[in-house]
C-alpha cells in the first residue's frame, strides 16, 4: 500500500456466509459447493485471510453449521487462529452487524471493516490492495465496482422494451466493500431500528448521506449465484494460477 493510507490505519475483514444459496438449486448452502476440489469458502478465506493487513478476520455462520469443521481442518494453521467465527442472522446485513458486534471490543471506530461475498472466490489481492490505498483517507469508505458494460433495457409489463438507459454512470456493485466501523455500525444499526432491507454495506451508508466512492476492479470478481457460474469461476481462478 502506498503512503495515502493514513499512519496506524487498521482493517478487519467480516465475511458473511450464513445463507442458503437457495438459487444454486443444492443441498448445501453455496459457499460449501466444490470448485477445483475446494469449496468456495475455502478459497475466498485462503485468497484473502493470507493478507498480511487484515488485523481481524471475523467469519459469520449460521448457527450449527455442520459443513465448517471439515473445511477448518483443511486450512493452514495459522489462517485458523486468525479467524473469529460467530453465529449470524436472518438477512446479509444482520449477519455483518454480529460481525461488528464481534470486533467492538479490539477495533477503534475509525478503523476500517472490509465486508465480503465469500462466493466471489476470484476477487483479486491486488483490488483489495487498491481499495485500501483509495479509500485510506475518505471520510466514509466505498466499494469495488465495475463501470457497465452492456446496453440496459427497461421491460414493460408485456416483456417489451419500454426505454433504453444511459449507461454512462451506471457501474455493477462488487465487494470487498470498504467503511469506518463507527459509520458501518451506525448505518446498519438504523437499517435494524427501520426495518429497512439493504442489498449491501454501501446502501445502508448512503442511508446516512454519505457519498459512498467507487473504485474500479476487475470484472473477473464474480459472485457465484447460478450453477453455471462455477465452471466460469474454474477458468478464472486456473488463469490466475
Amino acid at each position: 500500500m502506498n503512503d495515502t493510507v493514513s499512519a496506524g490505519t487498521r482493517f478487519h475483514l467480516v465475511l458473511p456466509a450464513a445463507g442458503s444459496g437457495e438459487r444454486m438449486g443444492s443441498t448445501r448452502p453455496k459457499q460449501y459447493l466444490e470448485l477445483g476440489g475446494r469449496s468456495l469458502l475455502q478459497h475466498t478465506l485462503e485468497r484473502l485471510g493470507t493478507m498480511d493487513c487484515f488485523s481481524s478476520i471475523v467469519l459469520v455462520l449460521a448457527a450449527d453449521d455442520p459443513w465448517w469443521p471439515a473445511i477448518k481442518t483443511g486450512l493452514a494453521l495459522a489462517l485458523q487462529k486468525k479467524i473469529v467465527v460467530v453465529t449470524g442472522g436472518q438477512e446479509r446485513c444482520d449477519s455483518v452487524r454480529c460481525g461488528l458486534l464481534a470486533l467492538q471490543d479490539s477495533v477503534d471506530s475509525h478503523d476500517f471493516v472490509l465486508v465480503h461475498d465469500v462466493v466471489r472466490p476470484c476477487v483479486r489481492q491486488s483490488d483489495v490492495r487498491l481499495l485500501m490505498d483509495v479509500l485510506g483517507n475518505e471520510v466514509a469508505g466505498g466499494l469495488l465496482a465495475t463501470p457497465l458494460r452492456d446496453t440496459l433495457k427497461r421491460a414493460d409489463a408485456a416483456g417489451r422494451v419500454a426505454m433504453t438507459i444511459d449507461r454512462s454512470r451506471l457501474w455493477c456493485a462488487a465487494t470487498p466493500q470498504m467503511f469506518r466501523y463507527h459509520i458501518l455500525k451506525q448505518a446498519l444499526e438504523l437499517m435494524a431500528d427501520t426495518q429497512r432491507k439493504v442489498t449491501d454495506e454501501a446502501e445502508a451508508v448512503e442511508a446516512l448521506g454519505y457519498k459512498v466512492k467507487l473504485v474500479q476492479g476487475h470484472a473477473d470478481n464474480i459472485k457465484i449465484t447460478y450453477p453455471d457460474d462455477l465452471p466460469l469461476a474454474a477458468l478464472i481462478l486456473a488463469a490466475a494460477d
